[in-house]
């Protein structure tokens, strides 16, 4: 990828006072206010200056999903207002308000967590994931959570904060790769590691895979990871449903562990991206890849 389309892997836009202010404004108001803001002045700006991330959401509504032209920029419109719903969302969870989220599947999470080994969990840029960090909680096994390493300060600071009241460890993601020690230690060590696994990131190994429709190229690293130390696997995805909603997609990932090591990744990366492509058709205005996801 080039540098423009990084911009997407993590970081959030403004500086830090913008932040710190933001987030005193939520501690005070009613949410669906500052929803309407974003949603008069904020993103009407990002669709017009925007060009290239406007231009990939409607690409992918238009040859991915099969939307007409207007009903693709319709769509578009509304992925950046949701958008901007959910990072509002995040902040005011810094600011103390809380949601209610629906778990779907957490018995497979207790159950994994209950287990002596560790587990992997795999997420993509959709929903709202940060929110998984607080509500699926192992009281006996840490989760170290792999992030981007050049997200801004004050928001490293506040997920710092929040992670630190449910056993969360950031692990944040290096070009020297260096982070891979680390999850091998942790996974070795009987915890559990969550992960990205639709961005391409450092060494650009990818295996393909049917998304939508087309073929994908997929970081190779999470399926490696999870394989090498033959590890259950689930797919996680947390959705904006309502204002004050959202709902969690727990979903074991049973790759075939007896098959040799090439089939094992293979099929744990064809089931994931099965996954994927179910929540994005649920849900098609919470992609949140701004950038040819299919060229990446």
């Amino acid at each position: 990828m080039d540098d423009e389309n990084k911009k997407w892997e993590g970081t959030t836009y403004g500086n830090a006072w913008m932040h710190r202010t933001l987030i005193k404004i939520l501690r005070n108001i009613d949410i669906r206010f500052v929803y309407v803001f974003a949603a008069i002045f904020v993103i009407p700006v990002c669709l017009l200056l925007r060009a290239k991330e406007r231009n990939a959401m409607i690409s992918f509504f238009r040859e991915h999903l099969g939307y007409s032209r207007l009903k693709s920029f319709w769509m578009t419109c509304k992925n950046h207002y949701v958008f901007g719903q959910i990072v509002i969302d995040r902040f005011a969870m810094y600011g103390g308000k809380r949601f209610d989220v629906e778990v779907i599947g957490y018995d497979y999470f207790l159950n994994l967590a209950a287990q002596e080994s560790g587990f992997v969990q795999m997420s993509a840029h959709v929903g709202n994931y940060e929110l998984a960090g607080y509500t699926l909680v192992a009281e006996t096994k840490r989760i170290n959570a792999l992030i981007f390493k050049d997200e801004k300060a004050m928001v490293l600071q506040n997920r710092k904060r929040m992670f630190g009241q449910t056993n969360i460890r950031m692990i944040p993601m290096k070009e020297d790769m260096s982070h891979l020690f680390e999850i091998d230690a942790a996974l070795q060590n009987g915890e559990i590691v969550s992960m990205p696994a639709d961005r391409v990131f450092g060494a650009h190994k990818t295996i393909d895979q049917d998304v939508l429709g087309s073929e994908a190229h997929l970081p190779l690293g999470p399926f490696a990871t999870a394989t090498l130390h033959d590890l259950d696997v689930l797919a996680v995805n947390v959705m904006k449903v309502s204002t004050k909603k959202y709902v969690a997609y727990v979903t074991p990932l049973d790759y075939p562990k007896d098959a040799p090591r090439k089939v094992q990744i293979q099929e744990l990366s064809r089931l994931y991206a099965q996954e994927l492509t179910r929540v994005v058709k649920m849900y098609p205005t919470q992609w949140f890849n701004y950038f040819d996801f299919w060229n990446q």
